[in-house]
C-alpha cells in the first residue's frame, strides 16, 4: 500500500480550515473531548486486527510487540486522559499575594491552537496517535503528518482519525518529506517532532522563523554501563530485550555497552546465550523479529557490520531486510558505529577499568536520550545517575522507564527538549495563563503616587510577607 499523495493546494485547504476554526474562538468542551477520546479507544479496539496487519506489512512486527509497544501502550494513555482530563483542565487555584489583597489567583489551562505533529516510522501507530491524541485532548487543533516509510500504518491511522474527528479539528496528511517541508512553511502555534537529530534541526530552524514553541523527541548514543557486582545472566537478558526489541529501531535502545574489564568475556558469553534463547539460530523466518524499515537503512547497517570485528551474529537476508542480532568488539571512538546512533540490531561492547574510561567514552558523544546502569553498588549507581546528563533511564534494566505514564519522557541537549506522557502530555500542549481576580470592596492606596513617606512601609510589608 502506498502513501496517499497530496498537493500544496490541498495542504493549504486543510490548514486554512483549521486556522479558521481556531480564529473563531470556538472550543470543544472537556466533555466533548472525552467523548471523542472514548470513540478513539473503541475504534482502536475494533481495528486491532487491521493494526496488526499494517504493522506486519510495514515492519514485520511480531504481534506481541505490536500490542505491548503500540496498541496497548496507546490505549493505556488514552484511558489515563479519559479518567483525568476533567481534573487536569480545571483552573488551578493558587495562593494569592498579600500585595494583591483582596484577590483570588488562578492558572487557566489554555490550548496553544494549531498543532503540527510529525511522527516517525519505528513505532508508527503509537508515536503518531499518542502525541496527536494528547494535543487534541488538551484542546488544540491537530494536523498529523505520519511517516511515509510505513505507508500501511499511516494510511490506517488516517482512516481511523477520519472516522471519528471533524477534519477541521483533527486531520491526517500523508506524504513524503516534501509534504513535511510544505507543512513547516506554515505558521503553527506548536510543533511536535519525533525523529532523527538531523531532521530535528531542520524542524527547529523552520519553527524559529515564527518563534513557534517546539518539542523535539530525538535520539542519540544511549549507553548501558555494567560493573562487576551484578548477575550477568539476568543483565544480558534485559539488555538483549531492550536492544533487539523492534530490531534495535528504538530511540531509547542501548546503543552500546560499557562493561568492567574483568567481566567482559563472561558478559559476551551470556549475551550470546540470551540471543540464542530469545531468537534461536539465524533464520530467515523469525516470527519474533522485526525487519529493517527500508533498503537504505538496511545497507547502512550492513556497512557498519562489515567495518567492525564481529563477536557474534552478523548474518542477514537482503530480500526480507532481516539482520540477525549482532555483537561487535571495541570499536574506536571515531568509527561510524560510535559517531551516529545505530538504530539497528548491532551492539558494540566496550570495556572500562576506571571511572575516567567511562567519562572518555560518554563525553565524546552528545547528550544521550537514555542511560542504563547495571550495578548492586548503591554508591556507583548514584554516581552514574548524577554524573551524566541524559533524558531518562533505568537502574538494572532497559527501556522500562517509558512504561510508567506518571514519569515524563523526553530528551535534553542533542537528544531533544520537552517531555510528555500522561499528565506531562497535557501540560506540554497547554499554556499556563495566570489570572488574578481582585475584589472591589477594598483598595490599598499604598501603590498609588505620590510615594512620599510610603517607601519604608512598602519595604517592610514586602519583607514581612515575602
Amino acid at each position: 500500500m502506498e502513501s496517499n499523495s497530496i498537493n500544496k493546494l490541498d495542504i493549504l485547504k486543510i490548514y486554512n480550515s483549521h486556522d479558521k476554526y481556531v480564529k473563531s474562538h470556538i472550543r470543544l468542551s472537556v466533555s466533548e473531548r472525552i467523548k471523542y477520546l472514548t470513540d478513539l479507544k473503541k475504534s482502536i479496539q475494533t481495528h486491532e486486527k487491521e493494526i496488526y496487519s499494517a504493522l506486519k506489512t510495514d515492519l514485520n512486527k511480531p504481534k506481541f510487540e505490536s500490542y505491548a509497544t503500540e496498541i496497548g501502550f496507546l490505549l493505556n494513555e488514552i484511558s489515563l486522559f479519559i479518567k483525568n482530563l476533567e481534573k487536569w483542565a480545571k483552573p488551578e487555584i493558587i495562593p494569592s499575594s498579600i500585595i494583591n489583597f483582596p484577590s483570588n489567583d488562578y492558572i487557566y489551562k489554555e490550548p496553544f491552537g494549531k498543532v503540527l505533529i510529525i511522527s516517525p516510522w519505528n513505532y508508527p501507530f503509537q508515536l503518531s496517535l499518542l502525541p496527536a491524541m494528547s494535543a487534541f485532548a488538551s484542546g488544540n487543533n491537530v494536523i498529523l503528518k505520519p511517516s511515509e516509510h510505513t505507508p500501511s500504518t499511516s494510511n490506517l491511522v488516517r482512516s481511523i482519525v477520519s472516522e471519528i474527528f471533524p477534519e477541521n479539528i483533527f486531520s491526517v496528511i500523508e506524504g513524503d518529506a516534501g509534504v513535511a517541508t510544505e507543512l513547516l512553511k506554515l505558521k503553527w502555534d506548536y510543533i511536535f517532532f519525533t525523529g532523527s537529530v538531523k531532521i530535528g534541526k531542520i524542524v527547529a530552524k523552520a519553527a524559529a522563523v515564527n518563534l513557534t514553541p517546539t518539542t523535539l523527541e530525538l535520539g542519540g548514543k544511549s549507553p548501558a554501563i555494567i560493573d562487576d557486582t551484578v548477575n550477568l545472566k539476568l543483565v544480558s537478558k534485559r539488555i538483549v530485550w531492550g536492544k533487539f526489541l523492534n530490531s534495535g529501531q528504538t530511540c531509547v535502545a542501548p546503543d552500546y555497552v560499557i562493561v568492567y574489564d574483568s567481566v567482559k568475556d563472561s558478559l559476551i558469553k551470556e549475551l550470546i546465550n540470551s540471543i540464542l534463547e530469545a531468537f534461536g539460530e539465524f533464520s530467515e523466518n523469525l516470527d519474533s523479529y522485526t525487519s529493517i524499515v527500508n533498503e537504505s537503512n538496511f545497507k547502512r547497517l550492513i556497512k557498519l557490520i562489515s567495518e567492525n570485528k564481529v563477536l557474534f551474529g552478523g548474518q542477514y537476508n537482503k530480500q526480507t531486510r532481516f539482520i540477525y542480532p549482532t555483537l561487535v568488539d571495541n570499536p574506536k571512538a571515531e568509527d561510524d558505529i560510535m559517531v551516529d546512533e545505530i538504530f539497528g540490531p548491532i551492539l558494540p561492547i566496550l570495556n572500562y577499568s576506571k571511572q575516567e574510561d567511562i567519562d572518555e567514552i560518554i563525553n565524546k558523544n552528545p547528550t544521550p536520550l537514555a542511560l542504563y546502569v547495571f550495578t548492586n553498588d548503591k554508591q556507583f549507581e548514584e554516581k552514574i545517575i548524577n554524573r551524566y546528563k541524559f533524558g531518562g533511564g533505568a537502574v538494572n534494566d532497559t527501556i522500562v522507564h517509558l512504561a510508567n505514564p506518571k514519569l515524563p519522557f523526553g530528551g535534553i541537549g542533542n537528544s531533544g527538549y520537552g517531555s510528555y506522557h500522561g499528565k506531562y502530555s497535557f501540560e506540554l500542549f497547554t499554556h499556563n495563563k495566570s489570572i488574578v481576580k481582585r475584589g472591589m470592596w477594598y483598595d490599598n492606596k499604598l501603590r498609588y503616587a505620590p510615594y512620599k513617606k510610603k517607601y519604608s512601609l512598602m519595604k517592610k510589608i514586602i519583607k514581612y510577607f515575602g
